[in-house]
């Protein structure tokens, strides 16, 4: 099985920024897809975004896009995301996961079945 391993949660200030990192231990020589997902209370898990190993290819959900950016996966098999310009109502559990499978398919949230044990970000205000 893969490792997945997110780091950067905490606390931060309202107005702040959101910089997380997850890293893979996959073969990057082989497609994969590397993915960012988020959970506030009681809701449902929710896809952010995601990358492919083999192409120059990000991808995000409707839900979400404009307020979180990825880098494509780096050299350390690292999915780096960002967002600024925190709310409290953005506390909440963040996830990365992964599938093996090729850039095309890297949107379909509903096939991500490994899961990071994810990190905490709360907004205080």
């Amino acid at each position: 099985q893969v490792r997945l391993v997110e780091s950067g949660g905490g606390s931060v200030e309202t107005g702040g920024s959101l910089a997380l990192a997850c890293g893979f231990s996959v073969d990057t020589y082989s497609n994969w897809c590397l993915a960012w997902f988020r959970q506030a209370p009681g809701k449902e898990r929710e896809g952010i975004a995601a990358a492919s190993t083999r192409n120059p290819y990000t991808t995000y959900a409707q839900a979400v896009k404009g307020r979180f950016t990825i880098s494509q996966i780096n050299a350390n098999n690292t999915l780096n995301l960002i967002r600024n310009r925190l709310k409290p109502e953005d506390t909440e559990m963040y996830y990365c996961a992964e599938m093996r499978s090729q850039w095309s398919d890297c949107a379909a949230w509903l096939r991500y079945t490994s899961w990071g044990q994810g990190t905490q970000v709360t907004v205080s205000s």
